[in-house]
């Protein structure tokens, strides 16, 4: 298995071997319980559909429901799928812990980061602005943002105002200082994409593989 649906709990700071503080992240790494497998024979690729936090069936739409009965597990919250490997014995209704990281020492972690909904172009694109002073009537504008008759347009990319945040990130070659199976805990150092109680994605860092 190369990850795990996890939750993250929040930040705070420890102290490594070396006595030095760190700042940490804590996610909920897990258990996750397989939902679904799909073999490169019949789907063109090795997978594992993956199930984290049960959840009330009632709530769950029918054709799910139906899903999940046919797997023998439980409703979750969230589904995920992950490759894995031909040589990976995962069947069906097992179930996966944060033990898989025991022996990684990075890791990637995606997750979405935090809406900030409608912004201007100084709290979304750090524009400066314009005059502070009385009297401007531009303080916080984007200011002229086309052309004359030619081209006559505004150029596609343009930093305007807009939505803000709620975007997929991926941060990458996290080093994971510490890992707690009993509590389903994993503590990577620095910060992770999303508010507490966010889902994120864990998995082996790709970039480190083979260079620890």
């Amino acid at each position: 298995m190369l990850g795990l649906i996890g939750k993250k709990v929040g930040m705070t700071q420890i102290f490594d071997a070396s006595g030095i503080k760190r700042a940490v992240t804590v996610i909920q790494a897990g258990p996750c319980v397989v939902v679904n497998k799909k073999e490169k024979a019949k789907c063109g690729y090795d997978a594992v559909q993956l199930g984290f936090e049960e959840y009330n069936n009632k709530r769950i739409p029918k054709p799910l429901q139906g899903h999940f009965q046919k797997a023998g597990v439980k409703p979750c919250r969230v589904l995920k799928e992950f490759r894995i490997g031909q040589e990976d014995n995962l069947k069906v209704g097992d179930v996966i812990n944060v033990s898989i990281f025991k022996d990684t020492r990075y890791v990637d972690i995606t997750g979405i980061t935090k809406g900030r909904g409608f912004q201007g172009v100084v709290k979304r694109h750090r524009m400066g602005g314009g005059p502070a002073s009385h009297g401007s009537m531009a303080h916080r504008r984007i200011g002229a943002a086309g052309q004359r008759a030619k081209p006559g347009r505004i150029h596609k990319g343009k930093r305007m105002p807009g939505h803000m945040g709620q975007n997929k990130v991926t941060i990458q070659n996290l080093e994971v200082l510490e890992i707690r199976p009993d509590d389903n805990l994993l503590i990577v150092a620095g910060a992770v994409p999303g508010p507490s109680g966010g889902i994120v994605l864990v998995r082996k860092a790709i970039k480190k593989v083979g260079r620890e």
